[in-house]
């Protein structure tokens, strides 16, 4: 079976959270689950580097605006990883040219990092941080749970990660529109208290 699911599956994973797929993955292939993860995935010490990325990750995407900062320096991060792992899956299984699987793994990757990261910014306009913490658990347990079952069902979780990408970037939209509707009315806001605050003051004399 050509291992093009699971690249498209573990690009979008990676525009998510790009720590995760390499740390499981990689655990996946030295534990024997599976034969599909190429060697470079499976070195110990990608293991750790990636185990502790994920961690500093688990804590950085839960905190009000830090995640987007976070979101901002992975912006070439995750679409890179997601080309990496995608050009070194289809290495490993033959059946999909290295730069064809780099280009969907990256493209999806980006995708889905566009996403994951607008919808963060709208998150960031309530001023909880309990919706912070609740999407951000979201995300990381839909990485294990997608990545876990497209080792097995590569071309059913393909579908699932089709249909969660395309429903991220309506929901983008809608939120786009969301946020700038608020900055608009912060602006508007600030502009009215400025003219007030100089009308009380008056001219100088």
């Amino acid at each position: 079976m050509s291992v093009l699911p699971l690249v498209f599956t573990s690009g979008w994973a990676s525009g998510v959270n790009a720590y995760a797929v390499v740390l499981l993955l990689g655990i996946f292939g030295a534990t024997g689950v599976t034969d599909e993860v190429p060697d470079a995935l499976q070195r110990p010490d990608v293991l750790i580097v990636a185990g502790v990325l994920f961690l500093c990750e688990a804590v950085a995407d839960k905190i009000p605006y830090v995640d987007s900062v976070w979101d901002s320096v992975h912006t070439v991060i995750r679409p890179v990883a997601g080309a990496v792992v995608g050009a070194l899956l289809a290495g490993q299984s033959g059946s999909l040219p290295d730069l064809a699987a780099g280009a969907i793994g990256g493209s999806t990757a980006l995708t889905s990092h566009l996403v994951k990261a607008g919808t963060r910014m709208a998150v960031n306009t309530s001023p909880e941080p309990f919706s912070n913490i609740a999407l951000s658990t979201a995300e990381d347990l839909g990485v294990a749970g997608i990545i876990s079952f497209a080792i097995f069902h590569p071309v059913a979780a393909a579908v699932i990660a089709g249909t969660l990408l395309l429903l991220g970037v309506v929901i983008l939209v809608f939120l786009w529109s969301r946020i700038r509707r608020f900055r608009r009315r912060r602006a508007q806001r600030r502009e009215e208290k400025r003219l007030a605050s100089a009308g009380e003051h008056g001219p100088p004399r």
